[in-house]
């Protein structure tokens, strides 16, 4: 299982937020680029990255600063990012592409642009990760903020019949809550999608981490940590130890 700490951006900070609220934003970092050479120096080999500035249309400034950060964090020694938020054409994917990144995390576009979905998979392929975030089964768009009126298992289907084949799936609810996984849910995805998918959304313990490493490589590919890891619930080295 690849462990994947986060590093989420709102205008060049590292950021954690509750269930996606903006209002609820932490402040961790002002230097993400440090955060993320520590990572690496700590034994991390991915990084997930989220523009919420994108996400959020923010302000030109605030956009600048997370482009920054983002290319800064591609340039690191022995450090793939996987990176999204606010990806919504085809020219902000070549974007991140020339950047570095080695994955690029695609959400709202998907659902309410088939026709980009269908484009983005044909043009860019394994360098793309469908990002499908719901809570109670529904999926969430445009920083979770709005339903979408679909099915998470529907979508599922439909994107890996595009030919999308990484998936990250975020349990809103949970996110950055600390109140620990729904493992199952998980597993049900992943048996939707006829591969591995990611977990994202309310680790909390290393409990956690070895409850989703149970479920086997086959069900999870990889799991995405923030908070719990930036507020010392368990250390980077402890989580790789699970993980390995």
């Amino acid at each position: 299982m690849i462990l994947f700490p986060a590093i989420d951006l709102v205008a060049g900070q590292v950021v954690r937020l509750r269930r996606g609220d903006r209002a609820q934003m932490d402040v961790y970092a002002t230097d993400p680029v440090a955060v993320a050479r520590d990572f690496a120096r700590r034994g991390a080999t991915w990084i997930h990255v989220v523009d919420l500035s994108a996400t959020f249309e923010e302000d030109e400034e605030a956009l600048a600063l997370n482009r920054a950060a983002i290319e800064g964090i591609c340039a690191v020694p022995g450090i793939r990012v996987d990176t999204g938020g606010g990806v919504r054409s085809l020219e902000a994917i070549e974007r991140l592409a020339l950047a570095g990144a080695q994955r690029i995390a695609v959400g709202t576009a998907l659902v309410r642009d088939r026709d980009f979905a269908r484009e983005a998979a044909r043009r860019y392929g394994e360098l793309l990760v469908a990002d499908v975030a719901a809570r109670d089964g529904m999926v969430r768009v445009n920083g979770w903020r709005e339903g979408a009126g679909v099915k998470a298992d529907e979508l599922v289907g439909e994107l890996v019949s595009l030919g999308y084949r990484h998936l990250v799936f975020t349990d809103v609810a949970r996110d950055g809550m600390q109140t620990g996984i729904d493992a199952q849910a998980y597993q049900h995805i992943a048996e939707v999608a006829g591969f591995p998918v990611v977990a994202s959304g309310g680790i909390a313990t290393l409990d956690d981490l070895r409850s989703l490493a149970a479920l086997g490589d086959g069900v999870i590919e990889g799991a995405i940590c923030g908070r719990a890891l930036y507020e010392g619930a368990f250390t980077l080295e402890e989580a790789l130890a699970v993980l390995c």
